[in-house]
């Protein structure tokens, strides 16, 4: 709406221009038109058509020496051919004639796609990348006067380092690491498109094609590679489980305090099982023993026994 509005503010100043050169010019040159006719045909009407198509002609080229350009809007200027400056934004007059406008730069920032399409990766893989690259104007003199399309001439350095890019790496690092290869590909562009007046903002990769049946294989390399991984895991933990059992052993057969604390920790632990009778009496006790085995002969309950002597407990 904005630049609707500006240019409808143009066009309403070079109407107005027109209109008023219109009249001067042939109240002008009507008048010296009107007197040498007169003095050649003996009346002004002959040369008065002519004369008013080129008042009309006139008028249009200075009424378009006015101009309205945006915020965003940067006029390469030439004079008789020569570069002398950078005009804009905002009102100005452009003289006809001897001065002319190369071209009117759009200096926001632009997003155009390319694509890098079969290319071969490190790894022979045929892949498709595609990317969308973000730029903008820096230098309005080197984009319209260094070179004639700066747009194009940009796609092209995207392209070819998206192709160098994919020919160097394997498909692995390609899938894996597209931020820094993003990065890398701005890098590159921005060194080559700064000849042009081009300054790259981002690059970003959108899309990354391959065939189906190598994404299927590469899924499956990757399931076996974690389950390898978390077997690796769980004997690792195995072997530390066991190494701290070892040193628990050889402490608690030092210490016989500690052996005792420990089976009366075994027995709490025993004693949390459901359907679990617990049953404790002297070792060598026959008696006891025959009152335990009648106890656990009247239920159906697995029971242990606990020797209270120096011995372990062990399951009847």
């Amino acid at each position: 709406m904005l630049y609707n509005s500006t240019n409808a503010v143009q066009s309403f100043i070079r109407t107005v221009a027109w209109v008023v050169f219109f009249i001067l010019f042939t109240i002008i040159l009507g008048s010296i038109v009107g007197v040498i006719s007169y003095s050649i045909f003996r009346s002004s009407t002959p040369l008065m058509i002519p004369t008013l198509v080129f008042n009309a002609w006139l008028a249009g080229i200075f009424s378009k020496m006015f101009y309205i350009l945006p915020e965003w809007e940067r006029m390469v200027l030439l004079r008789l051919g020569t570069f002398i400056g950078i005009k804009g934004p905002g009102f100005f007059i452009i003289p006809p004639f001897v001065y002319s406008v190369a071209a009117i730069v759009d200096t926001r920032i632009e997003t155009h796609q390319v694509e890098a399409t079969a290319t071969l990766t490190k790894d022979n893989v045929p892949t498709r990348v595609t990317a969308a690259v973000e730029f903008r104007v820096e230098d309005p003199r080197k984009a319209i006067i260094d070179v004639q399309n700066y747009r194009q001439s940009v796609i092209w350095l995207s392209t070819e380092a998206l192709k160098n890019t994919i020919g160097s790496m394997d498909l692995k690092e390609l899938l894996s690491e597209r931020d820094q290869i993003a990065e890398s590909l701005k890098n590159q562009i921005d060194q080559g498109a700064v000849v042009y007046g081009i300054d790259v903002r981002a690059v970003r990769i959108t899309d990354i094609d391959t065939p189906q049946s190598l994404v299927e294989e590469l899924a499956v390399i990757a399931r076996e590679r974690r389950a390898a991984e978390a077997k690796q895991i769980q004997a690792d933990t195995e072997v530390a489980v066991a190494q701290k059992l070892a040193e628990a052993s050889a402490m608690l057969g030092k210490n016989n305090d500690a052996l005792r604390l420990r089976e009366l920790q075994i027995l709490n632990e025993m004693s949390k099982e459901e359907s679990s009778m617990i049953i404790i009496y002297p070792y060598g006790d026959r008696n006891a023993r025959e009152i335990a085995n009648g106890a656990a002969g009247r239920g159906n309950n697995k029971y242990h026994s606990l020797d209270i002597s120096n011995q372990s407990p062990k399951e009847m």
